[in-house]
């Protein structure tokens, strides 16, 4: 029996430049499991085709950086002051940390730790029961060490593959998987004569004389004095990445000092890789430092025993940098892709990041120089590779003489894939503020929540990239960012409790007056069943006071109690006007947090009220399946938010289930609305949703205007007194209540006819249209499941429907914005 996992990805997790690698296994293993969560998050709302296919392990990586961190913390003005810490940090020049870390005679070691480590993975993976019979592909994934160790064990990989190939290839073996063409070659040195060319070990082979332009140039400098032999330890990476950068081609006899370099074999992966994806990586600077010591590499020549190459980052990051302008000098004029933001296009946008299709829409930028550039001939490397070279240039076989597909085919021949490399991801302009050495950590844990790089990865391996594309209405919710680093937990044993569980946060969401007590309330629990309370520890509360793009502002921390709760009053000066505002409370000791909203209104704001298990579940139970909407339930929702009522969602459940039960709404474009939950689990959960309601109408003077549910919940109605005449219940009439409320018997779609044409609804009346959001429930960014955001999904399946039904909720919302257009 087939696996039925598709894909599989490694994260080859190393931490950022600034890890001192002193931290346990578990926050590895935790940002494995936030970016797993979310991949389950967005798979089951746009790419459900995914769902159950994709598997993901971690791979750890040794802290290369941790030695060079503390040398470089020593170099530091102000080390002798432990008062002046941050100052300190500051001056920390964070570029120098991957260039010593990679310089280090240890740096081989790690790789080869690396490749143990995944093929351990590998291995253990195709043992599992998930793993029995997989013939998926296999996608690396590094982060900002990780994709450094990660690249030079593909390299290493591919010399193992190319030297069991066919000897008798043109050029000279320069690294891994690497060939020098002869055109780089020239007569301008004979390297026999000199030893003193190259700050490193390399071994120099001699000439036979015979061909002396198959000898590499290399140029002296002033600090080529120096005797090989006295350097050797200091650039032991450079022997065993650049091994045979000087040899002559197979048949020329060698010197006998190479023998050390041919026994060197730190192994390769049992597997092969499909694609590498680089989560803001300094990988560029390493390179460009191999450059500098090696003038004669091109770094092009460097050949990763992949498919394609991504190389994600955000702008501000500092660890990050580009690495296509070191496979062709103009890319460097042309910016780097931009990954659509997931909440406007959870499809992707359209654009094509295909690299014909780029250097054709850009050919003035390569046309410049493309007479002056000495066409190369496309190295033979790994086989698919060929094939994608050509595949490219007959892509463009009919352009314009001006840039014929031989000169394109000469750039895709220095690539690493057939796409763009360099991938730019949102990054707000509010980090600036923040100081650069904080930024390392911030910017690390953003990938792994993030539903942007997530969508993109899952339409490069799902290949998803020419899906439809639905364009969404409204502005970008602006990313948020902690602002507070991570902190040391103010309790010991909170550090053992939080082992192995996830965390289950919940705000309530809030309704108040203009100009009464604002008030929030969140509670911070971890595992399926709160079994663990987080007791003690700082949360921090932010508000996007300026919604929907504005920025996230910090307002204050708050220490939860022996229940794990908070309560936070927001000041009087700092009283939010009318409006819906996105809540967000972080806890600081492991950045996990929970979001809601805040909604303030005026009084007499007018409301309608929705039994969610009552009035919308086909089905028995949210938890488990995904239970059926009622056909046409969203519509009649969405008829009375267009009204300018604010809806109202309230449920008997405990908010231990707030996510999943906000994840289902968020699923099937509910309108967005204050959803309200029991406090825990409760004997009577009829008289909780009366008391809420009561406390709406007798303390923030609001008032109801029409209830749905189900016959359990017309004493709940009833208790508020709203007239039977505006009580719909779902369900069979019985006599005994026929007079308390209306049935509706034909269905929603019957209903809302009713409600439109016979003119039973009227628009609200003393209501803040503006104020109140007109979307639907968002998407997550981190928790287990959906959770609320402050943007409209009104997306529809990226799936073209096969001439079969399709739900009936897709076809009245799309029919009905197409309505609200015209």
């Amino acid at each position: 029996q087939p696996s039925k996992i598709h894909v599989l990805l490694l994260v080859l997790h190393g931490g950022n430049i600034l890890d001192s690698g002193s931290g346990d296994q578990s926050s590895k293993q935790g940002d494995v499991n936030t970016i797993t969560t979310v991949f389950d998050t967005v798979m089951r709302v746009h790419y459900p085709a995914a769902l159950g296919h994709i598997a993901i392990k971690l791979v750890p990586c040794p802290a290369i950086c941790s030695e060079a961190f503390s040398l470089v913390s020593s170099l530091s003005p102000y080390s002798y002051d432990e008062g002046c810490l941050s100052n300190s940090q500051d001056h920390i020049p964070l570029a120098a940390l991957p260039l010593l870390a990679t310089s280090s005679p240890q740096y081989q070691e790690a790789v080869a730790t690396v490749i143990v480590r995944a093929n351990q993975a590998y291995s253990e993976f195709i043992k599992s029961q998930e793993g029995t019979s997989f013939n998926g592909q296999v996608c690396l994934v590094g982060d900002c060490v990780g994709g450094i160790l990660g690249f030079d064990a593909l390299c290493y990989s591919n010399q193992t593959v190319s030297e069991s190939q066919n000897s008798s290839r043109r050029g000279n073996l320069l690294s891994p998987g690497i060939t020098v063409n002869n055109s780089h070659c020239s007569s301008g040195s004979n390297l026999e004569a000199s030893r003193h060319l190259s700050r490193s070990n390399i071994d120099i082979p001699r000439s036979n004389g015979e061909d002396p332009k198959k000898q590499l140039p290399r140029k002296r400098s002033d600090s080529s004095t120096y005797e090989l032999d006295t350097i050797k330890q200091h650039q032991a990476f450079l022997s065993s990445l650049h091994s045979s950068v000087l040899r002559n081609d197979p048949t020329s006899r060698r010197s006998s000092s190479s023998t050390m370099l041919d026994g060197v074999n730190i192994g390769k992966f049992d597997f092969e890789i499909t694609d590498f994806f680089l989560f803001g990586s300094p990988l560029g600077l390493v390179l460009a430092l191999r450059k500098t010591v090696i003038p004669a590499l091109d770094i092009f020549q460097l050949r990763p025993a992949c498919q394609q190459v991504y190389n994600l980052f955000h702008p501000a990051d500092p660890s990050a940098s580009r690495l296509e302008p070191l496979l062709e000098r103009k890319f460097y004029l042309l910016p780097p892709f931009n990954i659509p933001r997931y909440q406007r296009f959870p499809l992707g946008d359209g654009n094509s990041a295909v690299l014909a299709d780029v250097v054709q829409s850009h050919g003035a930028v390569f046309v410049e120089n493309a007479s002056l550039s000495t066409p190369i001939s496309a190295p033979q490397f790994r086989g698919f590779r060929r094939a994608s070279e050509i595949s490219i240039a007959s892509q463009v076989s009919g352009m314009a003489d001006s840039f014929t597909a031989s000169n394109i085919a000469n750039i895709a021949a220095k690539w690493w894939g057939t796409k763009r490399i360099d991938y730019a991801l949102y990054c707000p302009d509010a980090l600036t503020a923040f100081p650069t050495v904080a930024l390392p950590h911030l910017f690390h844990a953003s990938y792994w929540e993030s539903t942007d790089v997530v969508s993109f990865l899952l339409r490069q391996v799902m290949r998803h990239e020419n899906s439809s594309v639905l364009e969404l209405d409204g502005k970008e919710v602006s990313v948020f960012t902690p602002s507070k680093p991570r902190e040391k937990w103010l309790r010991k044993r909170t550090n053992v409790k939080l082992r192995n569980v996830t965390a289950n946060h919940r705000i309530n969401d809030t309704i108040a007056n203009e100009d009464g007590p604002q008030t929030l309330t969140g509670r911070f629990m971890y595992g399926p069943l709160d079994m663990v309370t987080l007791t003690g520890e700082k949360v921090d509360i932010h508000i996007m006071t300026q919604p929907p793009s504005g920025e996230w502002v910090y307002f204050d921390t708050e220490i939860s109690n022996s229940s794990g709760r908070i309560s936070y009053v927001i000041p009087e000066e700092r009283r939010l006007g009318i409006g819906v505002y996105p809540v967000k409370m972080v806890v600081r000791g492991d950045h996990t947090f929970a979001d809601s909203y805040i909604t303030v209104l005026p009084k007499g704001t007018e409301f309608v009220v929705f039994s969610i298990d009552g009035s919308f579940a086909a089905s028995v139970s949210i938890m488990g399946s995904d239970p059926k909407v009622r056909a046409g339930a969203v519509d009649v929702v969405r008829h009375w938010q267009d009204l300018g009522y604010l809806i109202i969602y309230v449920t008997g459940r405990p908010d231990m289930q707030k996510q999943r039960v906000v994840a289902w709404l968020a699923q099937h474009n509910f309108p967005h609305g204050i959803v309200s939950f029991c406090d825990g689990l409760v004997h009577d959960p009829l008289r909780h949703k009366a008391n809420f309601l009561k406390s709406l109408i007798t303390d923030l003077h609001m008032r109801i205007h029409a209830a749905y549910g189900s016959t359990k919940d017309i004493s709940v109605y009833s208790s508020i007194s709203l007239p039977p005449t505006h009580i719909y219940i779902v369900g069979r009439p019985t006599k005994k209540l026929q007079s308390q409320c209306q049935f509706i018997t034909e269905g929603y779609a019957a209903h809302l006819a009713q409600l439109e044409y016979n003119h039973r609804a009227r628009p609200a009346k003393n209501t803040t249209r503006m104020a109140l959001r007109k979307g639907s429930f968002g998407l997550p960014s981190q928790a287990e499941f959906l959770r609320k955001r402050n943007h409209l999904l009104r997306t529809i399946s990226s799936q073209p429907s096969a001439g079969g039904h399709r739900p009936e909720r897709t076809q009245s919302q799309s029919d009905s914005d197409k309505d609200r257009d015209r």
